[in-house]
């Protein structure tokens, strides 16, 4: 790393050398500092930072202490001075602002300190915090607190453990990993994979391209979309929707409410109870229909379509494929 006053190698800008522009830390590591705020109750917390990772988990009851990590970049248009010395300012007066146990973090004010400028930060809370967190790029890790958790990141992954409440989660790129969520999930990315454990609520999953994995520890409906990428859900006991463009799909639980799953192209594989009664409906394009519950068929029957009643009948199963077999166990 570069030393103040002096240019960066090509070999030291994260942009490479042609973009002009390298991080200029004081310090291999970037200066820090560190705030330690009391609280009497619940916390309200918003993070927010435009280049920077996010860090939050619980520690002890009645206060909330703040680490920062601040790097600046000298550009074209910014000497390394000067990066330098917006760093320092921001060191000195950090963007903390404090109502009672309502906190924001990371509000920059002045537009000429927020310009190449780049705020990391690690928090430790009490368990009841509410939590909004959003970064333009970089990851965020956020572990045991009750919530409701909002957490969002223009590029990079989250990863999420030990909820109590509700998470909405989204990045435009990167991947999300989820576990031990109390509430409702809604999850998104434009391009990564989603995998989510111990989901006690209604889910919702959606990637433009990349696998959806979730596992259910609890009743509630499931939603699950992706453009390309395959689909693994277990424990379902409500209703459930999957639709991916290019992909298999595996399903295993109760139907509780209708299922619909599609795939343009890929195998489909479902398992339902021994017992389960349903209405069944199962079409592939190019592929074979197989199933170990007694149906009573209506209507034709074709090695590729395939329509009748389970025990009686009961909600509708249906599985649709462009190309690929269909199993129903």
């Amino acid at each position: 790393m570069s030393k103040a006053g002096t240019r960066c190698s090509p070999h030291s800008c994260s942009g490479g050398w042609g973009a002009g522009a390298c991080w200029e830390p004081l310090g291999s590591r970037g200066l820090t500092f560190e705030r330690t705020l009391a609280v009497t109750g619940p916390v309200d917390l918003r993070v927010e930072t435009g280049s920077g990772s996010i860090s939050v988990r619980a520690g002890d009851a009645g206060r909330v202490h703040v680490v920062g990590t601040i790097r600046a970049r000298s550009s074209w248009g910014i000497g390394t001075a000067e990066a330098q010395e917006k760093v320092r300012r921001l060191e000195a007066n950090p963007p903390l602002v404090q109502n009672g146990n309502v906190i924001r973090i990371g509000r920059v004010d002045a537009p000429e300190l927020g310009k190449n400028v780049s705020i990391s930060y690690e928090l430790v809370v009490p368990a009841e915090t509410k939590l909004g967190s959003e970064t333009g790029s970089r990851s965020q890790t956020v572990v045991g607190i009750r919530g409701p958790v909002r957490a969002k990141t223009g590029s990079g992954s989250l990863a999420i453990t030990n909820i109590g409440s509700e998470v909405r989660a989204e990045t435009g790129s990167g991947s999300i990993e989820l576990a031990k969520v109390k509430g409702r999930l809604v999850a998104s990315t434009g391009s990564g994979s989603i995998r989510a454990v111990g989901i006690a609520g209604a889910t919702q999953a959606s990637a433009g391209s990349g696998s959806v994995r979730l596992e259910l520890a609890s009743a509630g409906d499931v939603e699950i979309e992706t453009g390309s990428g395959g689909v693994e859900v277990s424990g379902v006991r409500g209703a459930l929707r999957v639709v991916t463009g290019s992909g298999s799909i595996t399903a295993l639980g109760e139907p509780a409410g209708s299922w619909k799953v599609s795939t343009g192209s890929g195998g489909i594989s479902v398992k339902l109870p021994s017992d389960a009664g349903f209405e069944l409906e199962a079409n592939t394009s190019s592929g074979r229909i197989y199933s170990e519950h007694p149906i009573t068929l209506r209507g034709s029957i074709g090695k590729r379509e395939l329509r009748g009643t389970v025990r009686g009948g009961g909600v509708l199963v249906a599985l649709l494929t462009g190309s690929g077999n269909i199993r129903i166990e």
